[in-house]
């Protein structure tokens, strides 16, 4: 009999790779539906996103022990464990793939947290899910989902470590602005025995202060401000620099209720040393810390205008954050646990290094010192453009107006149009040019300052005596754009880069003939800045046209490129006429001023329709040092831009 067995055929190797495959895609398919609508990365990312956005209803949630937890008590423990960074949720993302052990799953969430200061703190944490009989996947809710060292109670609470403050370097190196002694004047109200006679002693005392505080110490409003206050309390009355404090503390030091606190704030080395120019360092004000209250705590230190407002992110550095953790105490506060989660080191500030000279920045405050118009004075280094000093008046005023007036430049702009009429050839400097009484242009009549006359004079007289009428009766042989093209050989209307705001001015150009004759003698729409003026002042004594210097450290990135050589011939009669200015001149009050020779042109500006209104100009040059002075409603500039430009230059003289 036969037996019959069956027969196991070998699979073609093509048939066993087919069905590899197969295995393959059957098991892909078991893992797919491991983790699909209700695997354990859908509720983590649930609770991320629920996290963010506070409602986490969607979330399911149990604690340790397997007890069911509120979405709403979740919640609230979230906001309160973030303690002093609730406002300020982290941003969270679930890194790498969920790890299942069981009914257990477990996966990697990284926190960054943004702190004050731009400071930015990241780390990952476990998430822990467990598979429920419902067949859902709940978050295992536990403090330390938050940070591994919470625990229950516990909240994070941020220390703040303000960084060293850089200073302003001058020319060579040194700080400018650095920590000077300064003394508080306070009143303790409770001890003050008559309001009154303490006001009037203090505001006599304060006045008597020189230089005299600018603006001046307003005691209106202490008598409210005692009534009001504690007494115990220290009411504020001013700050003042220990030098001026020094002056009266025999008045004030006994008064009753009296206190004085010895401080020190970030100061330049004068009230008035330019303070436009450099702006304040000052405690965080309310405006500060509502603008930027990531930035900014109370209590720090802020730059405000100037250089310091401008850099005070360079100069400030970054403060040092730590974060730690806070436990609740018996009597309901927060004390220290002593854990520190996360530090930040602070970052000290970078200095700015400037080209100002402390000697010529004396000399220009000591010159403006005691003016009661708003004034300034700006002075270059001839040979490299360097800003020695940038004043401004009176006293310690806020405007920069050195670098960012915007005016007319009256007859000291007879050296742009006297530099164009050379270039052209219209004119020499020995040539005859009339100086009549008025000159009429289209039905406007021009006229010289009091009305005077020359007659037939060189035309080196014209200019020196500073003759309107000789300059609007040449104004045609300028063109339409000649006056234009002048000044931007000088630099004007250019853009500079110097690391501050400056205005570079704007040249009347294409007007009518009454126009042009206007601007021929620094009125009409032409308007500059005292800088601008110092800088075209520079070129003509340099020969050619550089941008002033101001910031060194950082180095401004786009400075404007020097422009070409003034022709020699223009440049050497310009000279000579801009020395007769001060050797028989309109500038003649500087001529004896020690050192080497002046050079200059007086300006009286008409800023308005009343003739009689006019700002004072002087701009000029003695040996490597180029200069412009500008007084708002100053009247004639030789009654008062002339003597401001002669104490300068003598007080460099001095030094």
């Amino acid at each position: 009999m036969l037996l019959s067995y069956p027969v196991r055929r070998r699979l073609s190797p093509r048939r066993r790779i087919l069905a590899a495959l197969a295995a393959t895609v059957l098991a892909a398919a078991a893992l797919t539906g491991c983790s699909g609508e209700d695997g354990p990365e859908q509720s983590v990312d649930a609770f991320l996103k629920g996290w963010r956005s506070g409602d986490l209803q969607a979330v399911g949630f149990i604690d340790p022990a397997g007890g069911k937890v509120a979405a709403t008590d979740v919640t609230k423990e979230l906001r309160s464990l973030a303690g002093e960074l609730a406002d300020t949720p982290p941003k969270l993302e679930r890194t790498g793939d969920v790890k299942v052990e069981g009914d257990i799953a477990t996966a990697r969430v990284r926190l960054t947290w943004p702190l004050p200061g731009g400071t930015t703190w990241a780390y990952e944490n476990p998430v822990r899910l467990r598979h429920g009989a419902d067949d859902q996947w709940q978050v295992i809710w536990e403090p330390t989902v938050v940070h591994e060292k919470l625990e229950a109670g516990d909240r994070f609470a941020l220390r703040r470590e303000a960084a060293p403050r850089a200073g302003v370097l001058d020319s060579a190196g040194a700080p400018v602005v650095a920590p000077r002694p300064v003394v508080r004047v306070q009143v303790t109200p409770g001890e003050v025995t008559d309001v009154k006679a303490l006001v009037r002693k203090l505001d006599a005392a304060f006045k008597a202060i020189r230089p005299a505080l600018t603006p001046p110490v307003d005691l209106a409003d202490l008598p409210q401000r005692l009534k009001e206050a504690d007494r115990g309390a220290l009411v504020e009355v001013v700050t003042l620099r220990e030098e001026a404090y020094r002056q009266i503390k025999p008045r004030i030091y006994d008064l009753p209720g009296t206190r004085f606190q010895s401080d020190q704030l970030f100061l330049a080395p004068t009230r008035e040393f330019a303070r436009a120019l450099l702006g304040s360092v000052d405690p965080a004000q309310a405006d500060d810390l509502k603008a930027h209250p990531d930035k900014y705590v109370r209590g720090d230190l802020v730059g405000h205008g100037g250089l310091q407002g401008r850099y005070d992110d360079r100069l400030r550095g970054a403060p040092g954050i730590t974060v730690l953790t806070q436990h609740p105490a018996p009597d309901g506060t927060s004390a220290p646990t002593g854990v520190e989660v996360f530090r930040g080191e602070p970052k000290a500030g970078q200095p700015l290094k400037t080209t100002l000279d402390v000697a010529t920045q004396n000399a220009a405050d000591a010159a403006l010192r005691g003016q009661t118009r708003r004034s300034a004075l700006v002075a270059l280094r001839i040979s490299d453009g360097a800003v020695l000093a940038a004043a401004n008046g009176p006293g310690a005023a806020g405007e920069n107006l050195a670098f960012t007036a915007q005016v007319p430049p009256g007859s000291t702009f007879k050296m742009v149009s006297a530099l164009a009429l050379l270039d052209k050839g219209a004119v020499t400097p020995e040539a005859t040019v009339r100086c009549p009484k008025t000159f009429e242009v289209d039905g406007r009549s021009f006229k010289n300052s009091d009305n005077f006359e020359l007659g037939d004079v060189p035309f080196t007289t014209d200019f020196a005596k500073s003759c309107n009428t000789a300059f609007t009766s040449l104004a045609p042989e300028l063109g339409p754009d000649g006056l234009a093209q002048a000044g931007r050989t000088l630099g004007l209307e250019s853009e500079w880069d110097l690391g501050a705001d400056v205005f570079t001015g704007k040249v009347s150009a294409n007007g009518s003939a009454t126009e042009q004759a206007a601007a021929a003698i620094g009125q009409g729409t032409t308007v500059v800045s005292p800088l601008a003026m110092a800088g075209a002042t520079a070129a003509v004594a340099r020969g050619h046209w550089e941008q002033p210097r101001l910031v060194l450290d950082p180095a401004p990135a786009k400075p404007a490129p020097a422009g070409p050589a003034l022709k020699a011939e223009s440049v050497t009669a310009l000279k000579t006429m801009m020395r007769a200015v001060v050797t028989g001149g309109t500038g003649a009050a500087l001529a004896d001023v020690p050192g080497e020779p002046v050079y200059g042109k007086t300006g009286t500006a008409e800023y308005d329709n009343n003739p009689a209104h006019t700002h004072a100009w002087f701009v000029g040059w003695q040996g490597d040092v180029a200069f412009a002075v500008f007084v708002e409603q100053g009247g004639s500039s030789t009654t008062s831009a002339v003597p401001i430009a002669e104490r300068f230059l003598r007080g460099l003289a001095a030094r």
